[in-house]
């Protein structure tokens, strides 16, 4: 009995010493990823809370560095090379600095992401580049710290950086047109309909050879032989269209409409049906 007692006290011991208290955090860390054209982006950072406080002007003084955010540094990272600002940025991770202000903020993107807070020493030649960005004033305010990447197109995005009752937002590019076109032509030697498909839709999206993009898609719609693939044909009937080329348009419109139909997609039927009447087929 003693032995099983002693036992009994150890095992209780060795849980509470082994126990971690867990309480919130005052500011919790958050992660955000993102694909921009073909480049990832990651941002990690605390999230502090107003909690009644006014922010901007006092608790986070104008024109003072601050570390954007709370806790270790704010950092982005990219998964090529970017242009910040109209700056080239080496692809890698940064810590975001800021020095806000009543009408502009200055957004710094720092090599060294290594410090708690602001760093002790500032070293100009780790800043990889310097952005001011007019101040937007929202018609609310937001209680936590937050930061979005938005206003996505194949080619940049906007940082966002929201708090209190301000948003600013920094642009940036990403090299999707050489990655895509590098892509398009390694593959084109042997391309599958698919392959077809998503360069005939890029040069479509982004304004280019339109013949080019309509020799892709009229290969891919040709080597599906079961006539199902509504979604191409959807885009065969927008590159006619967009070469002013209407029977065409309107043929391949028909033929997406009946798949989409067969396959009870209501989306594409819509947007066939639209189309058509748009150009007087309906």
């Amino acid at each position: 009995m003693k032995k099983l007692g002693f036992l009994s006290l150890f095992a209780v011991l060795a849980l509470t010493v082994n126990a971690q208290m867990q309480t919130p955090q005052p500011s919790p860390s958050s992660e955000l990823e993102q694909m921009v054209g073909l480049t990832e982006v990651e941002v990690e950072y605390a999230r502090p809370s107003m909690r009644g406080r006014t922010i901007f002007g006092d608790l986070v003084p104008y024109g003072q560095l601050w570390r954007t955010g709370a806790n270790k540094n704010t950092t982005i990272s990219f998964s090529d090379d970017v242009k910040i600002g109209g700056k080239d940025v080496k692809a890698g991770e940064y810590a975001i600095f800021t020095k806000p202000g009543e009408a502009v903020w200055e957004v710094i993107f720092y090599t060294d992401t290594e410090n708690w807070g602001t760093p002790r020493d500032w070293d100009a030649s780790k800043v990889a580049a310097t952005v001011k960005v007019e101040v937007m004033k929202m018609p609310m305010k937001v209680e936590t710290f937050t930061i979005t990447i938005d206003d996505l197109t194949n080619n940049g995005a906007n940082l966002g950086i929201l708090w209190e009752d301000v948003y600013v937002g920094v642009p940036f590019e990403v090299p999707t047109a050489e990655k895509a076109q590098k892509s398009i032509e390694s593959t084109m030697a042997g391309p599958s309909g698919r392959d077809l498909y998503l360069a005939a839709s890029y040069y479509y999206e982004e304004g280019l050879d339109m013949e080019k993009a309509r020799e892709w898609i009229d290969k891919a719609v040709a080597m599906d032989a079961k006539g199902e693939q509504y979604w191409v044909m959807r885009r065969q009937s927008l590159i006619h269209a967009k070469l002013g080329d209407k029977k065409a348009a309107i043929a391949a419109a028909k033929k997406s409409l009946a798949a989409a139909e067969a396959a009870g997609n209501q989306d594409y039927v819509k947007m066939n049906k639209d189309s058509l009447m748009e150009w007087g087929a309906l």
